[in-house]
């Protein structure tokens, strides 16, 4: 059936976010969401995570970057002696 709906801005924006997160149509996220609502069904719980303290780094990274520049700046280096 076609039919033409006036949205509310926000609901607007809800359906838009619906097509995002979903990779869909606007007709199929619009659609969805309808079904969604009428059938009383609960929204999906949200998906957490539990975060862990792994405590104080044991890599110094700054040391790590300088080594990781000396190995760029000598692969460079012998590329520019190899063309030469």
């Amino acid at each position: 059936m076609r039919t033409t709906v006036t949205l509310d801005d926000d609901v607007e924006q809800l359906v838009r976010r619906r097509m995002a997160e979903r990779q869909v149509s606007f007709k199929k996220a619009l659609n969805d969401a309808i079904r969604d609502g009428a059938s009383g069904r609960p929204a999906p719980r949200r998906f957490s995570t539990r975060t862990a303290d792994l405590g104080v780094p044991a890599v110094n990274l700054d040391r790590a970057l300088q080594l990781a520049a000396e190995i760029e700046d000598e692969e460079l280096v012998r590329r520019q002696r190899r063309r030469s």
